[in-house]
């Protein structure tokens, strides 16, 4: 499973009408920002800022790179144990 099979796979139970960036992004960020050494939410949107032109061959990023509230809001709502048992598939 690469990453962004794994973050297709994670439900995503945001209000649709409150979203600006697709899941599938904020996750393949972090998860490459992570791999990357990266450890707080400031430093991962960098990361985003960083690699834009790199992160838009695999992704469609419709309004861009998210901030760091951004992902910091995504994943303190996505259950760690449906995360966890994702990776382990």
């Amino acid at each position: 499973m690469n990453i962004l099979e794994f973050a297709n796979s994670l439900p995503d139970h945001r209000q649709e009408i409150k979203t600006r960036h697709l899941s599938t992004d904020i996750i393949f960020i972090t998860v490459a920002a992570v791999i990357c050494g990266v450890q707080d939410w400031e430093d991962i949107e960098y990361f985003g800022y960083c690699k834009e032109s790199f992160l838009k061959k695999y992704l469609l990023l419709p309004n861009g790179i998210p901030s760091h509230d951004t992902f910091n809001r995504f994943f303190s709502n996505l259950d760690p144990q449906v995360m966890e048992s994702q990776f382990r598939i």
